[in-house]
């Protein structure tokens, strides 16, 4: 009699008598998978828990988990038929090599139609890849974005599934039922196919990125160019956490700045200005430049948080380039309130961004991307939550083919409400010396984007000169000399030839 013969059965696999009575298995028990578990139980569900390290197993049962429904596994295979079918599998373990050595130990014990789900930080192309794969043998996958840190994944994070679309009708349950809530409506939907749930987190996360640069830059001009104490710019951002910026990182921003050390001296002022990363922003700066979209501000938060590692480097040019040294003589009130704006208008250039990726993305790899969706799923329990993603998820609401947010009449009425204070934030960065890179590159996305007639006509110019790279004319000035979408060459000199080069569009 076959394992999985003996396990519908509830006879004897291996030493233990064996009933199925798990509604969902999770493998994988550090603090967010250790918590998505209680979630689960709270939920009315009866957990099946697995650790490699199977010591963990008896002590998350014998203290977190007591008196919980929650079982455990000390066995791939007790695991396995401890769960009701169609199995209901989540590994939240380390992204990469980990996750395919888990689904490899699993699959001896599947059955058709089992659902094996990874919740970790996996590179989209991996959740391609891992869909395909699993397909062919029957076995549907899941890759999900999971966000909201530990205290999301014990009382609701924000969960961004997607993969073998099969698999939704069983997972949406209990998806929803842990998910976080805005304003009664999980924070919880189907992405689309294959990486789509992996790639939507991506980008949550290269977002992210971009929001905590530009608080920190925020940080950096209250700080250094207005001289204000720590307990004020905590004040500040209490108060920006009422209005329109309201949202996780202004909160914490605000408790951090206030948290003093037992010597009475703020913590943030002593922990190193060397920023670690992961990877996530990294891979949505890369697969922006792979799909020729302009995701300048996530782009440049990733290359700060570069620049602040070469910490050695940066203390030694500190000591041989000058710069102006910061001085405000304006009214700060006045000043503050324009701060506010250049950290709204620039976020709202960083979300448009975003949406257009995701937006190039679906087109690009076929997926049926949901825009509303995604932004509800990011109004609650992720990090990026807050009363702003109301707005976007209204406008695709109301518009599900919106080719900009800054078509919306909504945000375009707020970036134009927000840009004489965010210009003059800049320009008094640029005159004090201080740093703003994610405030700029919002700017400039904006003035870019804005421009009818952009001075890459020139550049296409030279590409032809050097390299005869061809160009298009303007629609207005086409000829019998410069037909309709004819790619042509110039001589410029008279000394080169008429051979031309391929081209492509980014």
């Amino acid at each position: 009699m076959s394992g999985a013969v003996a396990r519908l059965a509830g006879i004897n696999v291996g030493s233990a008598h064996v009933q199925p009575s798990g509604d969902f298995g999770l493998i994988g028990l550090a603090v967010m998978g250790q918590n998505l578990i209680l979630n689960a139980a709270d939920h009315g569900y009866t957990v099946v828990a697995f650790n490699r390290t199977v010591s963990k197993v008896d002590r998350f049962l014998e203290n977190e988990a007591k008196g919980k429904s929650i079982v455990g596994a000390h066995s791939i295979e007790e695991f396995a038929a401890k769960l009701k079918k169609p199995r209901r599998m989540m590994l939240l373990v380390m992204a990469g090599p980990a996750v395919d050595d888990f689904i490899e130990k699993l699959l001896p014990y599947c059955d058709p139609g089992d659902i094996i789900i990874d919740g970790g930080n996996s590179h989209y192309p991996d959740s391609n890849r891992r869909t395909k794969y699993l397909k062919e043998k029957g076995i549907r996958f899941v890759g999900t974005g999971v966000s909201g840190g530990e205290e999301g994944a014990r009382y609701g994070p924000s969960l961004m599934p997607g993969g073998n679309e099969e698999a939704w009708p069983f997972i949406k349950d209990i998806f929803q039922d842990i998910a976080a809530k805005s304003d009664g409506e999980p924070c919880c939907d189907w992405v689309g196919d294959a990486g789509a749930g992996h790639y939507v987190k991506m980008v949550h996360n290269g977002i992210e990125y971009g929001d905590m640069q530009l608080i920190s830059e925020a940080y950096d001009v209250m700080k250094r160019g207005l001289g204000m104490t720590y307990q004020e710019m905590s004040d500040t951002f209490a108060t920006w956490n009422k209005g329109v910026l309201d949202s996780f990182l202004i909160e914490i921003t605000r408790d951090v700045l206030a948290y003093n050390d037992d010597d009475g001296t703020p913590l943030v002022e002593k922990i190193l200005d060397s920023a670690g990363q992961k990877g996530t922003g990294k891979w949505t700066a890369i697969n922006a430049l792979d799909l020729g979209m302009p995701v300048t501000l996530i782009g440049e938060a990733v290359f700060a948080r570069c620049l602040s590692s070469i910490k050695d480097e940066r203390t030694r040019a500190a000591k041989v380039l000058t710069g102006p040294t910061a001085k405000f003589t304006g009214d700060r009130k006045e000043f503050l309130a324009n701060l506010e704006q250049a950290l709204y208008a620039s976020k709202i250039i960083s979300y448009a961004q975003g949406f257009m990726l995701m937006q190039t993305a679906a087109k690009e790899y076929n997926w049926k991307l949901n825009k509303p969706s995604i932004a509800l799923m990011w109004r609650g329990g992720c990090i990026i939550r807050s009363v702003f993603l109301k707005d976007i998820t209204s406008a695709y609401r109301a518009e599900p083919d919106l080719e900009n947010l800054l078509f919306n009449d909504f945000f375009n009425k707020a970036i134009h409400k927000a840009q004489d204070g965010w210009r003059d934030v800049i320009a008094f960065g640029v005159k004090n010396g201080i740093p703003t890179p994610a405030f700029s590159t919002a700017l400039a996305f904006f003035d870019g984007y804005r421009t009818k007639d952009l001075p890459a006509n020139l550049l296409q110019a030279q590409r032809d000169y050097f390299g005869a790279h061809t160009f298009l004319v303007k629609p207005e000035y086409n000829n019998d000399k410069f037909p309709v979408g004819q790619y042509t060459h110039v001589n410029w000199t008279g000394r080169g030839g008429n051979v031309s080069a391929s081209t492509y569009n980014a």
